[in-house]
């Protein structure tokens, strides 16, 4: 009799699968139950809205970065230059946030003021000359000088003259740089016009000299302010249209960059 009923007991979940029958047999797929037209809707909907969702999101941190760089960057340098004269006023008793932010920027423009005429010339050449006499010093100072004559209001002589596009580094290719000087070559037959064109290849800190013929430089209607925003921005800013005054064959013509050449 125990022989029997171990022969005749089926195990649960056997039992179960034949109960099922043709319904859930996971070797044949076509007999496997078909997934209900609610749950795909489901997922159709939870995938647009997931895609939906993050799209705005994205949205939303491409609108706000600049936003925060911008803000971030004008409070960091409100606090730094108002920690110059704000230790006065904390010893004065006076504390008021701002206030020496404000007397900064007045003292560099009396700075201007000062420098601008004859004894303020006088002073700045004297302390001018005494750094230039300190060996490490003098290199920070000159490049950073030069930095600063490039967007001087003065446009003196050792500031960037125009803008310049050059053709490099290979034909069909162009590049943005600064004309810095001209110079003379002298030939056998006849003397050439070069342009000392500096184009920068780390922002404004680092480039190259390049001795291009006056004849073969696109002179576009850009700034000196406006190219530096250019390179200092990888191009971003770069107009959709520029035009060459060097290089129009009618009055009031413009060309367009792609057009030259």
């Amino acid at each position: 009799m125990a022989e029997e009923k171990e022969s005749t007991s089926i195990p649960l979940s056997q039992a179960e699968n034949a109960s099922l029958g043709d319904i859930t047999d996971p070797e044949d797929p076509a007999k496997s139950v078909p997934n209900s037209p609610n749950s795909s809707t489901r997922r159709a909907c939870c995938f647009v809205l997931q895609s939906w969702v993050s799209k705005k999101f994205m949205t939303g941190c491409v609108v706000l970065f600049p936003v925060a760089v911008t803000f971030f960057i004008t409070w960091w340098f409100i606090e730094f230059v108002d920690g110059f004269f704000s230790p006065m006023y904390s010893r004065l008793g006076v504390d008021i946030f701002g206030l020496g932010f404000i007397t900064s920027l007045v003292f560099v423009f009396l700075i201007g003021v000062f420098v601008s005429s004859w004894m303020g010339a006088t002073v700045f050449w004297i302390g001018e000359w005494v750094i230039k006499k300190m060996p490490l010093v003098s290199h920070i100072y000159s490049a950073s000088k030069q930095i600063s004559a490039a967007i001087s209001p003065d446009q003196n002589t050792t500031a960037f003259k125009e803008v310049a596009i050059i053709r490099h580094p290979r034909v069909g290719e162009y590049a943005f740089g600064f004309i810095t000087s001209t110079v003379t070559l002298q030939k056998e037959n006849e003397d050439e016009e070069l342009c000392s064109v500096f184009v920068p290849t780390n922002h404004l800190y680092l480039g190259d000299i390049f001795l291009v013929n006056s004849k073969d430089i696109i002179r576009p209607n850009l700034s000196i302010r406006e190219g530096i925003e250019i390179i200092v921005s990888g191009g971003m800013t770069m107009p959709q249209l520029l035009s060459a005054a060097n290089k129009v064959p009618r009055p009031n013509e413009r060309i367009p960059l792609n057009r030259i050449g």
